[in-house]
C-alpha cells in the first residue's frame, strides 16, 4: 500500500490520471502543429482533438469502474449473506486492487465466522442433547418402573446433571468473553500455596466424578499431580480467579491425555517483570501434532489425538482451552504449545504489575 509521503506508485489511479491529462495535451498540440503545417481549419482539428481525447477518456475510464461495478456486486451478496463471491481484481497493483484484497479478507473473515458460528449451534446442540437424553432416559426408567431409584441410579442421574451445569457454566464464560462483561480484579499472591490448592481442588473434582459416576471410564484418578514452584517464596500478580480457570482447565486437559499412571507436572517461575509469572503445564501423553498447534485453542476443538484411556471417553466440551486464552487475554499475556520431547508442553506467560515496571 501507498504510505504517506512515499509519492505515487507507477500504477495507481492518480498516475493514470495524470498520464490521460499528458497524452491529452501531446494530442491536441500534435494536431495543432499539423494544422499549422498544413492549413487545415482548426474547427477540424478541434472535432478531432476532442473525438481522441474522449475515446482515451472512455478506455481509461471503463478499467477504472468495470471493478468498481465487480466490487458493488460482491458488496451486495455479502450483505445478502453469500460470503462465497470474491473480486477478482485483487492483483492490479493500484489503490483498486488494494480495495479489493481489501473486500477479500473481509469476505473471508465473515464466511470463517459465519461457519464458525454454525459450528457453534451444531456442537452446543450436540453437547446439550447428550447429557439431557441420557437423564430423560434415567427418569424415564424410574418412572416406568424399569428401574428403582436406588442411589447407583440417582448418582448416575446426577452424573448427567453435573456434566450438564459444567457445559451451561462454560458456555456462561464464553458469553462474558464475547460480550467483554468482565474485569481483572488483580492482586498479589504467592504462587506455591495458590498452586497448591489449584491442584488439590483438582484431584478433590477427579475423586468425586468418579463417586458420581461409578466405574466410569472417563475419570482419570491414576494420573500424579507434581508442583514444581521455583523459588518457593515466588510472588506474582494476577486475578487469582481467572488464573484459577486457566491453570484448572490446563490440568484438566493434561488429565485426560495422560496414559495410564501418568504424571501431570505444573512448573512455575518468576517472569521478565516485576511480579509477572512464567507457567508451565506438562503431560506425558501423545502430544499435539505441528499442524494441529494453531488450532488447540479454538472453540470446541477438541484434537485429534487418540485418548489414552479409550474410544468411548468423555472428551469435554472443547471450550477448556479456548477458556484458557481468553483469560490469559484478560492479563496481556501469552499461553502456547511448548516443543517437548513427550507429551504437550503449555506455556503461559503472565505480564506482572504494570505499576513496577521500568
Amino acid at each position: 500500500m501507498t504510505r504517506p509521503g512515499s509519492g505515487l506508485r507507477p500504477f495507481s489511479i492518480k498516475a493514470k490520471l495524470g498520464t490521460l491529462v499528458v497524452i491529452s495535451v501531446f494530442i491536441t498540440t500534435g494536431l495543432l502543429i499539423v494544422a499549422l503545417r498544413t492549413r487545415t481549419e482548426f474547427r477540424f482539428i478541434t472535432v478531432f482533438s476532442v473525438i481522441a481525447t474522449l475515446l482515451i477518456t472512455q478506455f481509461v475510464a471503463h478499467g477504472l469502474t468495470a471493478p468498481l461495478d465487480e466490487m458493488r456486486a460482491v458488496a451486495r451478496s455479502i450483505s445478502h449473506g453469500d460470503y462465497t463471491r470474491r473480486v477478482s481484481g485483487a492483483g492490479r497493483r493500484d489503490e483498486l486492487g488494494d480495495l479489493a484484497q481489501t473486500i477479500n479478507r473481509m469476505a473471508d473473515d465473515l464466511e470463517a465466522e459465519d461457519q464458525h458460528r454454525k459450528e457453534l449451534v451444531a456442537n452446543v446442540s450436540h453437547e446439550l442433547r447428550t447429557p439431557i437424553a441420557a437423564l430423560r432416559a434415567v427418569l424415564e426408567n424410574v418412572v416406568d418402573g424399569v428401574s428403582a431409584a436406588d442411589p447407583e441410579t440417582m448418582r448416575t442421574a446426577l452424573k448427567q446433571t453435573e456434566r450438564l451445569g459444567r457445559l451451561v457454566e462454560t458456555l456462561l464464560d464464553l458469553s462474558r468473553l464475547d460480550n467483554g462483561v468482565v474485569t481483572l480484579k488483580a492482586r498479589r499472591f504467592e504462587v506455591w500455596p495458590y498452586l497448591s490448592g489449584v491442584l488439590k481442588e483438582a484431584n478433590l473434582a477427579t475423586s468425586q466424578r468418579r463417586l458420581s459416576s461409578g466405574s466410569g471410564n472417563h475419570t482419570r484418578t491414576d494420573v500424579h499431580l507434581h508442583l514444581d514452584v521455583s523459588p518457593p517464596e515466588l510472588t506474582a500478580y494476577a486475578d487469582a480467579e481467572r488464573l484459577h480457570q486457566v491453570v484448572a482447565n490446563l490440568i484438566d486437559n493434561a488429565v485426560k491425555h495422560s496414559p495410564p499412571h501418568g504424571r501431570v507436572t505444573v512448573l512455575a517461575r518468576r517472569g521478565d517483570h516485576p511480579e509477572s509469572l512464567e507457567l508451565e503445564v506438562i503431560d506425558e501423553g501423545p502430544g499435539i501434532p505441528e499442524t494441529e498447534r494453531h488450532r488447540v485453542f479454538e472453540r470446541f476443538n477438541r484434537g485429534r489425538a487418540p485418548s489414552p484411556h479409550g474410544p468411548g471417553s468423555d472428551g469435554g466440551t472443547g471450550l477448556g482451552l479456548a477458556i484458557a486464552r481468553w483469560a490469559v487475554d484478560l492479563h496481556g499475556g501469552r499461553i502456547g504449545v511448548a516443543e517437548s520431547a513427550r507429551g504437550c508442553r503449555i506455556q503461559v506467560t503472565l505480564p506482572g504489575n504494570p505499576q513496577l515496571w521500568d
